[in-house]
């Protein structure tokens, strides 16, 4: 018998199979031909790299479970939702009505409605944030939610714990999502010891080996807190002593960060997401009622801010945020001020952001002066020189590392979230970002840009062109990654 014949159709069978589900399987048709080329002249670490980063998991069905719950959610949600936010759109200010495509574009793709009558508190880092999580917690009466990407049981993830399980003795509802992977380093003695003491606590695609591949690419990177159904924090600062600048900090590097504390209706929409994340992961349902969703009548806010949440993730039948940032983007007229300190951006991203620069817009960039990944720099690196033709300003942060994910736009929409500009936020994981249609809280979110701005050296084009011919190769080498990054 001929084994070696034998080994050579299994491989073209194999190698024809896989092609197959790379043409069928990516919509984009440059990745395809990417993830082609590297099967079929790199055939084993090709398939391997393919399955591992390369399959389009919004149709898969590890996700019908949590799809169908989100279905069932939402068929109890649906004609409430949209009734009341085309009510609240047909009242707006100045500020939505200029912008109800991207009202409209939410509400159509997520189903989230644009809130009124809601309090707003910026929160720079975890100095500002903490203190008001703390105090929200304590006075909770009915239930806690929270759900994290990065939980550690370090001080203030220890006055956290202890604070939830003093609640948990009061009576009042605890539960506590952590993903599996960002949250790797908390300590399975507190993980116990919130259980015990009445907290209901689960992993959020819990990493197993024999799928580890797949589930170290699909993460809950959303940072969400809701107290009692009408108060929640949202943003990009997760639980950990690094995020406060205050407290003696091992890695002796300067944090800066942002979150929002949000009071009123807008906390609907992130309990929904809490609610849905919960049944997939969870081994028992929650079931909507009225102490999750309070009546829009109970608010008592003083400030009436217009706020959308908008999420997305590898459930999602579409990349909702990146679709929501790419409206923004080509709504402004005339200023656009993003902060991200992961920059890798797809091509309609790009090409939004260079389209809005040669039209006379604005555009300001904030990036880390050194990421925290040599990788990522260096395809991040790859797209400056294209946007400082431009004309876009780009801005290096050398205070410490910048890790806020904002945008501004024309002083009107402030977007706070946790999603990067990255093909990993947009693509792979489960995000959630909100969206304020008011002058104050943007022209804030502005002036906390601005600030950033004293502590960054800006890029000069003349210079960036004078780069040395291998970084440049290198920068393009990186960018090569960028899906997997």
């Amino acid at each position: 018998m001929d084994y070696i014949l034998i080994l050579e159709i299994i491989y073209v069978i194999v190698l024809m199979l896989v092609s197959y589900r790379v043409i069928e399987d990516t919509q984009n048709t440059t990745k395809a031909l990417a993830y082609l080329l590297l099967v079929i002249f790199v055939p084993i670490v090709g398939i391997l790299i393919y399955f591992s980063f390369g399959v389009n998991y919004r149709i898969r069905k590890m996700y019908d479970k949590k799809l169908k719950t989100n279905e069932n959610i939402q068929i109890n949600l649906e004609k409430e939702l949209i009734s009341y936010s085309k009510g609240v759109l047909k009242e707006g200010d100045e500020a939505v009505q200029e912008n109800k495509k991207l009202v409209n574009l939410i509400l159509k793709d997520n189903l989230s409605p644009l809130t009124n009558n809601n309090n707003v508190k910026l929160l720079i880092n975890g100095e500002e944030k903490f203190p008001d999580v703390l105090e929200c917690i304590a006075k909770a009466k009915e239930h806690i939610h929270i759900e994290y990407y990065i939980f550690e049981d370090d001080n203030i993830g220890v006055q956290i714990i202890d604070l939830l399980l003093k609640k948990a003795s009061e009576g009042v509802e605890v539960r506590f999502i952590y993903d599996d992977f960002g949250s790797r380093s908390i300590r399975k003695k507190q993980v116990k010891r919130l259980r015990e003491g009445g907290v209901k606590v689960f992993p959020f695609y819990k990493i197993k080996l024999i799928a580890f591949a797949n589930r170290i690419n699909y993460r809950n990177h959303r940072k969400i807190i809701i107290i009692d159904g009408h108060t929640s924090f949202v943003g990009g600062i997760n639980v950990s002593d690094r995020y406060i600048n205050t407290e003696p900090n091992k890695n002796k590097v300067y944090w800066r960060d942002t979150h929002l504390k949000i009071e009123g209706p807008a906390t609907w929409y992130l309990q929904y997401l809490f609610l849905c994340d919960w049944n997939f992961c969870a081994q028992d349902q929650m079931e909507i009622n009225s102490k999750f969703f309070p009546d829009y009548q109970s608010f008592q806010c003083q400030q009436d801010k217009y706020v959308q949440i908008t999420a997305s993730g590898p459930d999602s039948d579409v990349p909702t945020i990146k679709f929501a940032l790419l409206q923004a983007i080509n709504l402004a007229e005339k200023e656009v001020l993003i902060t991200t300190p992961y920059f890798i951006p797809s091509k309609s991203i790009m090409d939004a952001l260079l389209i809005a620069a040669k039209s006379g817009v604005k555009v300001k960039l904030i990036v880390p002066n050194n990421s925290d990944s040599k990788l990522v720099n260096a395809a991040a690196c790859s797209y400056y020189l294209d946007l400082l033709k431009s004309g876009v300003e780009i801005y290096r942060y050398t205070k410490g590392f910048v890790h806020a994910k904002t945008m501004v736009i024309d002083n009107e929409i402030a977007i706070v979230g946790t999603a990067n500009m990255d093909v990993r936020s947009f693509d792979l994981n489960f995000e959630v970002g909100a969206i304020v249609y008011d002058e104050e809280i943007a022209e804030e979110l502005k002036a906390t840009f601005y600030k950033d701005v004293e502590d960054t050296s800006q890029l000069d084009l003349i210079e960036w062109e004078k780069r040395p011919a291998v970084y440049r190769f290198l920068d393009k080498l990186a960018r090569l990654f960028s899906p997997i990054l």
